[in-house]
């Protein structure tokens, strides 16, 4: 579950991975975000490109993060997840280079924000952690590090205007919406891409996802449907988003279309398609109970579209126009 096919990534990326060429400049960056994350290198790919490599006291250890710059200082920034992957490619045989299965490699960050003023931060790795904390791994504490130590960071170094959002595809769908609820404040403005949204509901889900990287769900909030299970489920915490702009979208059947970019004659995607069905159910879930509650959400359900990067990108395009744009005055 949550895995794009390597024949579909593959397509996918053909026309968007080219070889760059990176330049390492001296690090001249503000004071140490609170606890000692500290900016330890940057890594100029072109004039609006960053790849900036940050240090995690929570994690002990350095996260090498995508950045695509503002035009000017003083703008918001817009905060972009990984899926299960991490940015890198698990299926066997691919070419891919580390980190490049990522939103800066598989959809086009540069276009479509070449004239927005927002910066878009995007971090690598974290392969199978669900980008959330863990009780039982102290190497996966990813929810602290988006929450707490990478976003001052990034505020002083590129002068930014403090105003975030952030989108997950996948996997972090539902944990792009889970950090307004567990950090209140510091995004307002969430997007879940295809994302789980009612994952105590779906703890077998989950657990097949995470078995795929030698680990078990148990090490991430302990039993599956527990307390923690619950509190870090958005569908089940839908009052704690009031006053946070949210977009949650998902295909209803799974289907091959248009937006997947695949080739003509590829036919059916099935393990993509049999894996947005599920999500489409968990949007709806969490859609419905936000209405309930008289919490506002963008809730789009799309006509086709089988948990490809091409919809991906599509649902992140669209909630920016829609929804994070607007919450962020860009």
């Amino acid at each position: 579950m949550f895995r794009i096919t390597r024949r579909a990534a593959a397509i996918a990326a053909a026309a968007l991975l080219l070889p760059v060429s990176v330049q390492a400049l001296p690090v001249a960056t503000a004071d140490p975000a609170p606890g000692g994350a500290r900016i330890t290198n940057i890594e100029k790919v072109n004039d609006r490109w960053d790849k900036v490599t940050v240090y995690s006291p929570a994690m002990n250890k350095e996260i090498v993060n995508d950045v695509h710059k503002a035009p000017g200082a003083g703008a918001p920034t817009f905060y972009l997840l990984p899926g299960i992957d991490g940015g890198d490619n698990l299926d066997p045989g691919g070419s891919w280079a580390p980190g490049s299965k990522s939103w800066f490699g598989m959809t086009d960050i540069a276009g479509f924000f070449a004239n927005k003023n927002v910066n878009v931060v995007s971090p690598l790795g974290g392969q199978f952690s669900w980008y959330t904390n863990w009780v039982n791994d102290p190497g996966k504490q990813y929810q602290t590090y988006m929450t707490q130590e990478l976003p001052p960071l990034i505020n002083a170094q590129y002068k930014a205007n403090g105003r975030n959002a952030v989108g997950g595809l996948s996997s972090t769908g539902g944990t792009a919406v889970d950090y307004a609820v567990q950090a209140p404040g510091v995004y307002r403005a969430v997007g879940s891409y295809s994302g789980l949204l009612n994952p105590a509901d779906n703890p077998s889900q989950v657990s097949m996802t995470l078995m795929g990287g030698g680990v078990s769900a148990d090490n991430m909030w302990g039993p599956g449907g527990g307390p923690l299970w619950i509190a870090h489920d958005p569908s089940k915490n839908v009052e704690k988003l009031r006053g946070v702009a949210i977009y949650a979208a998902a295909s209803a059947t799974g289907d091959v279309g248009e937006v997947d970019r695949l080739p003509q004659n590829f036919g059916g995607n099935f393990s993509g398609g049999f894996i947005e069905r599920i999500v489409a159910e968990s949007t709806r879930v969490f859609a419905d109970n936000a209405a309930a509650a008289g919490i506002p959400v963008t809730y789009v359900v799309r006509p086709n579209g089988s948990h490809t990067w091409g919809l991906f990108e599509s649902e992140m395009q669209e909630s920016w126009n829609t929804t994070i744009g607007p919450a962020l005055g860009g």
